[in-house]
């Protein structure tokens, strides 16, 4: 799923605990990691995450579902993205734009995967 339909679909939903629904489903619809990508654990996350890269093209996993759904949105921020492309985002105003309502350690994990994009 790409990212404007995927944040098309929050705005539509007012009640958070239904956004995290929404978040986890997204997660349940990342495309299996190819073989051929090379994946990076994401420090600083609550659960087990990780970040794959094939060429411009970004995958994830992570063994919570509400992270795995994190992980979906924000490699569906930068799929088919250059390093100098994903720099030039502002991906910490575009995620908080969700409205997501996620707790601290979360949104530190969040941080991270950005971290991380930014620094490729």
């Amino acid at each position: 799923m790409q990212y404007t339909e995927m944040k098309n679909l929050l705005s539509m939903v007012p009640d958070p605990v239904e956004k995290l629904e929404m978040v986890m489903d997204f997660g349940k619809q990342m495309p299996v990691v190819p073989k051929s990508a090379n994946c990076y654990e994401i420090l600083g996350c609550a659960s087990h995450a990780e970040i794959c890269i094939d060429g411009n093209h970004f995958y994830g996993n992570a063994d919570s579902e509400l992270v795995r759904g994190i992980v979906a949105i924000i490699t569906a921020m930068v799929d088919g993205k250059t390093p100098d492309e994903i720099k030039k985002i502002d991906l910490e105003s575009e995620f908080s734009s969700l409205n997501i309502n996620l707790g601290t350690s979360r949104l530190g994990g969040v941080n991270s995967m950005i971290r991380f994009l930014k620094n490729l």
